[in-house]
């Protein structure tokens, strides 16, 4: 594993770690409460650096990323079947 790598995993994982509590309160609210102007740039966006760092070999980098961009897209569907705060 290079350096590189093992940054952008430990960033990526705070950032995954960092929507848990927010994805968890839209279950339990049963509430959208992320607009999908902010989550669908966003989840596409994480999905693609995800893609980036897999073409470069960053294997664990696009792990994570891919783990914060489905989080992100969690929210997007929570606002979708959920009614708006």
């Amino acid at each position: 594993m290079i350096w590189q790598d093992a940054v952008m995993t430990v960033a990526n994982s705070i950032f995954a770690l960092s929507l848990i509590p927010q994805v968890y309160h839209g279950f339990k609210e049963k509430k959208g409460f992320i607009k999908p102007a902010t989550s669908v740039p966003t989840f596409i966006s994480i999905y693609a650096v995800a893609f980036s760092f897999y073409t470069l070999s960053l294997f664990f980098s696009s792990i994570t990323a891919a783990i914060t961009g489905t989080l992100w897209l969690i929210l997007f569907i929570q606002r979708q079947i959920y009614p708006p705060a």
